[in-house]
């Protein structure tokens, strides 16, 4: 038999190469939201029917949560806020009064990249280090993970398995990251998705959006609130949400 070629090696290596990127990414697919939500019911977040879980991503902020724990405060409404570690050590004061607010913190990274360009190792210690920095500042542990930009990778979900967290992503966002948003087009942007067991995903920060965008959320809150209210869901965090079962999701007529 022949020696392969340098051309015939180097094919194989990009082979498996191209393989191996593929694995990683295929976890990535969960980000369409339909079929994730059919097929992965509890990877969405669907929940009891009575609930809807309230969640907020990229804090604590000291220049925009403090509002939004004013607004839930007034409202009797707990959630779960997924932090990024470096802004949480950037306001560990903030990260407390959250907690004894009685809101929920979860792992939503140490910064905000998306995990495709990250290995295994390099996620596991990023999800380690923040899951630490909560239990040192709050004294309380994590339970839920959510990763930059909605974006699973298989080191990813090794990552989460390993550290004890499970992955939720939502069922509804306010697309409130733009410089265009609106407290009425992030109600407009929720609606169809606003149902009983849903979760739904606002921003108490705009570290990594527009600038100013988190007030669009800021100022939808109080409304959405109200009409969860007024259907007869109650608003908690994820902890209340009972995803140990999967509910599947009730079919929606056009």
């Amino acid at each position: 038999m022949s020696r392969p070629t340098g051309a015939t090696a180097l094919l194989a290596v990009t082979s498996v190469a191209a393989l191996a990127a593929g694995v990683h990414a295929a976890p990535s697919v969960t980000t369409f939201g339909p079929m994730r939500h059919r097929v992965l019911p509890r990877l969405s977040g669907i929940g009891r029917p009575d609930h809807i879980a309230l969640t907020f991503d990229d804090g604590p902020d000291e220049a925009s949560t403090p509002q939004f724990l004013d607004v839930l405060a007034a409202a009797d409404v707990r959630a779960t806020f997924f932090v990024l570690g470096e802004m949480l050590g950037r306001a560990p004061e903030l990260g407390r009064r959250m907690v004894e607010a009685g809101h929920e913190l979860a792992v939503h990274g140490w910064t905000h990249r998306n995990l495709l360009l990250r290995g295994p190792v390099a996620t596991r210690r990023e999800l380690s280090r923040t899951i630490a920095l909560i239990e040192d500042v709050t004294g309380t542990s994590p339970r839920f993970y959510r990763p930059p930009y909605g974006v699973l990778s298989f080191g990813a979900l090794a990552a989460a398995r390993a550290t004890g967290l499970q992955p939720v992503l939502w069922t509804g966002w306010g697309e409130d990251w733009s410089a265009s948003a609106t407290p009425s087009s992030v109600l407009r942007t929720l609606e169809p998705d606003l149902s009983g067991g849903a979760t739904l995903l606002l921003h108490d920060s705009d570290c990594t959006s527009a600038p100013q965008a988190w007030r669009s959320a800021l100022g939808a809150l109080p409304p959405l609130l109200e009409r969860c209210r007024a259907a007869g869901w109650t608003v908690g965090p994820l902890a209340e949400h009972d995803l140990s079962t999967a509910y599947l999701p009730h079919a929606r007529s056009d």
